[in-house]
C-alpha cells in the first residue's frame, strides 16, 4: 500500500517536471520587454481577396513564401507564410531604433526572405525574426500564430 502511494506520487512529480521543464527553458526575447505590449488578437483568412489581390504584400498569402502587411501590433505586423501550414507574425517596429525613431519600420526586401530596417540597414529573417545582418543583435518581436486550415489567428 505504501509503495503504491509512493510510486503514484513519484509518477505525478516526474510528469510535472517533464511538462514544466520545456516551459521554463523557453528562450525569452529581450525585445518583448523593449517594445511596449499591445494586445494582438487578429483573425485572418489568407484566401480572402484582401490578401490574394491586396497591395500590402507580394501576392496570395496562402502560398508558402508570400507575405503581407497588416494593421496591428505596435507599428504594424508582417505575416509570412513559412510553408507546411505554418505562418510567422513579426512586429514591424525596428528593435534597435526603438523608441527614438518612430518612422523606422521594417519592410520586406526584394528577395521576399528578409525584413530590412531602413534606418540602420539591419536585416532580419522572415522565417524566425532573427537578426541576419548587423548592426543589430536583436531579433524582431514575434506574435504567436495558429492556423486551422481556414483562418489564421495572430495573438500574444
Amino acid at each position: 500500500m505504501y509503495y503504491r502511494k509512493l510510486r503514484n506520487l513519484l509518477f505525478i512529480l516526474s510528469a510535472i517536471v517533464i511538462i514544466a521543464l520545456p516551459l521554463s527553458c523557453a528562450k525569452e526575447n529581450p525585445v518583448d520587454k523593449l517594445i511596449p505590449y499591445v494586445r494582438v488578437d487578429l483573425q485572418i483568412n489568407p484566401l480572402s481577396p484582401q490578401f490574394v489581390l491586396g497591395p500590402n504584400g507580394n501576392g496570395d498569402l496562402s502560398i508558402p513564401g508570400n507575405w503581407a502587411y497588416v494593421n496591428g501590433g505596435y507599428r504594424g505586423i508582417i505575416i509570412y507564410n513559412a510553408g507546411f501550414g505554418e505562418y510567422r507574425a513579426h512586429e514591424r517596429t525596428a528593435p534597435n531604433q526603438y523608441p527614438n525613431a518612430s518612422n523606422c519600420r521594417v519592410s520586406v526586401d526584394d528577395t521576399d526572405f528578409f525584413a530590412v530596417d531602413p534606418c540602420s540597414g539591419s536585416k532580419y529573417s522572415l522565417l524566425d525574426g532573427s537578426n541576419y545582418e548587423e548592426p543589430t543583435l536583436l531579433s524582431l518581436k514575434q506574435y504567436r500564430t495558429s492556423f486551422d486550415g481556414t483562418y489564421l489567428y495572430v495573438f500574444n
